[in-house]
């Protein structure tokens, strides 16, 4: 497995990244982009969950947005609508048309991810979460569902080092009470020093 540079991941200020994360992850990794960048800036630094579900709202978005083309926006709309329907088979169908004619769009992984999390194929949904952190490693959303592939998976230590980045990203991500404290990234452990963590 490749590590991964941490100055390759660097964005101003105060995010960061904490951990190598698991699978093959590319070495030359993208930065976020002039939307993304201020986004989650203000996020990881959110000093109420007012604020960081607003600016977790922005980039989710933002991120549905980035689709390339009408069609594969269509097709991510499709499955995300079977999927609440409770129709993960035709949503995964769905899914897999949009990342076969839009494979650099991350966020069709991560929604295929989750609909392969609710089949319970998790070999299947950790593939595809892999993929969205090699074309986003910022990417709050994958992370939380890697992290919780991977305690279904029995592999404790490893879904830990994934939270940690994502409440390094996301010190608001619903996921961050199951953090334990010595794994707790600087802004998280800031805020419950504040008093600002409820």
């Amino acid at each position: 497995m490749k590590k991964i540079s941490l100055a390759k991941l660097w964005l101003p200020a105060c995010l960061f990244f904490v951990c190598v994360l698991p699978g093959s992850l590319y070495a030359d990794v993208p930065l976020p982009d002039r939307v993304e960048s201020p986004l989650l800036q203000q996020l990881a630094a959110a000093t109420t969950e007012a604020q960081g579900r607003q600016l977790e709202s922005q980039l989710w978005e933002y991120w549905f947005n980035q689709s390339p083309t009408t069609r594969a926006r269509e097709l991510l709309d499709a499955g995300r609508q079977r999927r609440e329907s409770y129709d993960y088979a035709g949503a995964e169908q769905q899914l897999d048309t949009l990342v076969a004619t839009a494979p650099d769009y991350a966020e069709g992984y991560n929604q295929r991810a989750f609909v392969r999390f609710l089949r319970e194929d998790f070999e299947g949904a950790l593939a595809d979460l892999e993929v969205t952190l090699q074309l986003k490693p910022w990417h709050f959303g994958a992370l939380s569902g890697m992290y919780h592939v991977l305690r279904i998976q029995n592999r404790q230590g490893a879904a830990f080092d994934v939270l940690r980045s994502a409440v390094a990203i996301h010190p608001w991500i619903q996921e961050r009470g199951a953090l334990p404290e010595d794994r707790w990234p600087d802004n998280y452990r800031q805020l419950q020093e504040s008093g600002q963590e409820i």
